[in-house]
């Protein structure tokens, strides 16, 4: 049985809340993708990747493609 209630009825704050039953929760939950943290070189060595990548982008350096193979 879905009961529908309005979006304003239920709100944490400003937040809408969705309430779901446990079994469903549980299953969204395992689906959900892991959150890593990197620590030390490794941590290190993405974030400089990712620095470059954002100047790169800033200077236009990069552009669009619609597949891998435009790589070449």
């Amino acid at each position: 049985m879905v009961k529908i209630i309005e979006k304003s009825s239920i709100k944490i704050g400003k937040e809408p809340v969705v309430i779901l039953p446990l079994k469903e929760y549980e299953k969204l939950q395992k689906s959900a993708i892991p959150t890593y943290y990197l620590k030390g070189k490794e941590a290190e060595e993405l974030d400089k990747l990712v620095e470059e990548g954002l100047r790169d982008h800033g200077l236009v350096k990069t552009r669009k493609i619609k597949s891998l193979s435009d790589l070449d």
